[in-house]
């Protein structure tokens, strides 16, 4: 391995001190807020949230969208909209010059970028400001010091903050990235220089990796940010990512405001899933340490506005420096909960001149350079991908959609916040990122937040695409992430073979049973005529030893061939009797009887809700097919069910289960995306595990690997070619 002086002395050439020299002390004109316009440079969620604090602050809203958002949900929320392109963000979002002639036809004082797309483009913030409009956001030197990875790991290491180590310069080929990482010492990460989101990143563990690490971060960095520039440095194992959110106002008042950590540590492929504020994981010594590391960087580049300072930090709080967000983070909201601060409003206010407030500014100095904070935040990124295909994209109009309110979850102390930008009907598009929302819920504790947030992605309804609720219920329910022990390996160590589905307790699936019987029971009384025949038994016996007139149903949970329940309702509707059936008729188990709550159903609502034995459930109805199937979700699990009389049961049982199609010789497309290249030809012979082609989806390439040995039959479809989910790639012989 290379001396820590070997690797010094590859790093570029110290920048601190000139940049320094560059940063401004002359006063901004304070402007006014009320009265003028704020154009968002971005869509979906984060303008329709810049835009509620700018309405609140009096300020007007301008929108900016591509021809396939005009309806978008971010058009309708703003007072006026401008078109800036076509449906590829390349032509639209990210053409600078268009967002500029909106800024200047519509006379918008000040532009907010939101986060992704131009958020981070030094050009466009140094554009703005020469049209004599208003960057919300830092200044262009800081954009250009921080988004450069290479560079700003330099101005750390210069302004002595933790820094991970690792080769600071740009890795020319693959071979190069192949020597480096070996010098380094594997495991390594491979990392783009302007990358961002999880994009153009891949941890190598030898030499093959390496190559094809650097091969698909390069070009998905090349896709993502138009710079192919790539590092190395080294991979710390189970660390936690926590950053420092932060606030400054330049070096003219030289204020800079630290916030509470947030944990941002289950992460998929490098992309945040679910994240809190505070840690489990630091104690306030680490803390203020982290937020005066934190602040000294910002003061370095003479920052201004919304920051955050990302770090890894190891079990034993050595924490290094990763990288930082020169912009509004997507995970703000839990940091805004817990400490009851508007951070898009501080943004306008620095922008329009103002240093930030003496009391914000007293209260973090007084509390050892850190905000104050009470209670805790819990964030789950919705994500329009089904997790049971892998999470890959998935895209369509939303059929039905309803966002859970602290008020359906009604758990005490428990506040929900919703930030989305659809509405039922919106389209979720393959040319955007895939997220539909950010779930966020408040609690005094961690976990009565975590149990909130349960509540919540109970109640959360969408339809129409696949989407990953019951992976982040999963999540909540698992035991060590409620104890806190949550590295950034979290998921593939819980989850190695992937997402197969919330496994429900005993006693929850026998809830489950009697709740689906009762809807059953509560859909044929609302209707006034029962879906199917039910049988009468006497079960149930009163204390004076008269019978009670039961309805007898069999459920079978996992469709027509899964497990089945024999559930005797009590008429009155407050008793149930539950045995698990065996082979054929035979019950194999214990008799379960259980209380029953009021059942509050709507054939119109998608949410059943009742109560058993004491305990709440909330059933997700997602329909009925034409063979009686119904599909539904408790706890995060997805089910098939299906309700029949004993005798129809009884008959079912000499049912054919239905034949399964065979694609075993084919390779499918797993998503909606776009063909990139094929990496073998008919008449190869190819080996388990070759890579066969790639497919690009919501700018990420994802490398289609054979799952078994053979030679190809044919090529299906050519490159550049769209893709449909399922759609046929190629063929095997047989």
């Amino acid at each position: 391995m290379l001396s820590t002086a070997v690797l010094t002395s590859r790093r570029l050439q110290p920048v601190l001190s000139s940049r320094v020299a560059l940063l401004s002390t002359v006063a901004q004109e304070v402007l006014p807020l009320e009265g003028e316009k704020v154009l968002v440079a971005n869509r979906g969620e984060i303008a329709c949230r810049v835009f509620r604090t700018a309405k609140k602050l009096g300020m007007s809203t301008v929108s900016v969208h591509s021809d396939v958002d005009t309806m978008a949900q971010h058009v309708k929320n703003s007072d006026e909209h401008v078109c800036v392109g076509p449906a590829a963000s390349i032509k639209s979002y990210l053409v600078i010059d268009n967002v500029i002639e909106a800024i200047k036809s519509t006379g918008a004082k000040y532009v907010h970028p939101g986060y992704g797309f131009l958020s981070e483009n030094s050009l466009f913030c140094e554009k703005v400001q020469d049209i004599g409009v208003r960057f919300v956001g830092p200044p262009s030197r800081a954009i250009q010091a921080m988004g450069d990875k290479i560079e700003s790991k330099q101005i750390a290491i210069d302004a002595g903050i933790n820094t991970i180590p690792g080769f600071q310069g740009v890795i020319k080929d693959a071979e190069e990235c192949v020597t480096i990482s070996k010098d380094v010492g594997y495991p390594v990460m491979i990392k783009a220089s302007a990358g961002g989101g999880g994009k153009g990143m891949r941890i190598a563990w030898n030499d093959d990796e390496a190559r094809e690490g650097f091969r698909l971060s390069t070009d998905e960095a090349k896709a993502s940010f138009d710079d192919d520039r790539i590092f190395v440095e080294k991979f710390i194992e189970r660390p936690h990512h926590i950053e420092i959110q932060l606030l400054a106002d330049g070096p003219v008042h030289d204020n800079v405001v630290c916030f509470p950590e947030r944990e941002c540590s289950i992460q998929r492929r490098n992309q945040k899933v679910i994240e809190e504020a505070p840690s489990v994981l630091l104690t306030e010594e680490t803390r203020r340490e982290m937020a005066r590391q934190a602040a000294q960087l910002a003061r370095a580049v003479g920052y201004s506005s919304a920051g955050t300072v990302e770090f890894l930090c190891d079990e034993k709080q050595n924490f290094y420096f990763l990288e930082m967000n020169t912009r509004l983070q997507v995970e703000h909201p839990v940091t805004e909960m817990i400490t009851n601060v508007d951070l898009v409003q501080h943004m306008l206010e620095v922008a329009a001149g103002h240093p930030l407030p003496a009391d914000l500014v007293k209260a973090c100095t007084d509390n050892g350079g850190v905000v104050p904070f009470k209670g805790w935040a819990i964030e789950s990124r919705i994500y329009a991908e089904d997790p049971f295909r892998g999470f890959l994209p998935s895209t369509g109009p939303l059929l039905s959609y309803s966002e859970p309110t602290t008020e359906g979850v009604n758990m005490p102390g428990v506040t929900v916040r919703c930030d989305s930008g659809v509405v039922e009907g919106s389209d979720i598009s393959m040319f955007y990122d895939p997220m539909i929302s950010k779930l966020v819920t408040y609690a005094d504790t961690r976990i009565n937040a975590i149990d909130g947030m349960k509540e919540a992605l109970n109640q959360y309804v969408i339809k129409g695409v696949g989407h990953n609720t019951p992976f982040c219920a999963s999540v909540c329910r698992n035991e060590n992430f409620r104890k806190g022990d949550t590295p950034t390996s979290f998921i593939d160590t819980h989850y190695p073979e992937g997402f197969h589905g919330v496994d429900l307790k005993e006693e929850e699936t026998v809830a489950l049973a009697v709740s689906v019987a009762a809807i059953a029971r509560a859909k044929s009384e609302v209707l006034d005529s029962p879906p199917l025949p039910l049988s009468s038994s006497e079960v149930f016996q009163t204390e004076n030893g008269e019978p009670v007139v039961v309805d007898n149903v069999i459920v079978t949970l996992g469709g027509h061939h899964g497990q089945s329940y024999a559930v005797a309702l009590e008429d009155a509707g407050t008793r149930a009797q539950v045995r698990k059936l065996g082979e054929g008729m035979e019950y194999d188990g214990d008799v379960h009887t259980l209380d029953l709550g009021p059942m509050d159903y709507s054939p119109i609502s998608s949410l059943a809700k009742t109560t058993v034995d004491g305990s709440k459930k909330v059933i997700q109805i997602f329909g009925e097919d034409a063979e009686g199937v119904l599909s539904v979700q408790m706890e995060g699990s997805v089910v098939d069910c299906v309700v029949r009389s004993p005798d129809e049961f009884a008959l079912s049982m000499h049912m054919k289960e239905p034949p399964v199609v065979d694609t075993s010789l084919m390779l499918l497309s797993p998503m909606p995306g776009k063909l990139i290249s094929y990496a073998v030809e008919v008449g190869d012979a190819v080996e388990l595990g070759q890579e066969l082609c790639v497919v690009e989806a919501m700018k990420m390439q994802n490398v289609q690997r054979s799952e078994r040995r053979g030679v190809i039959k044919s090529i299906n479809c050519a490159v550049g070619d769209s893709l449909k989910v399922d759609q046929v790639l190629l063929e095997f012989e047989e």
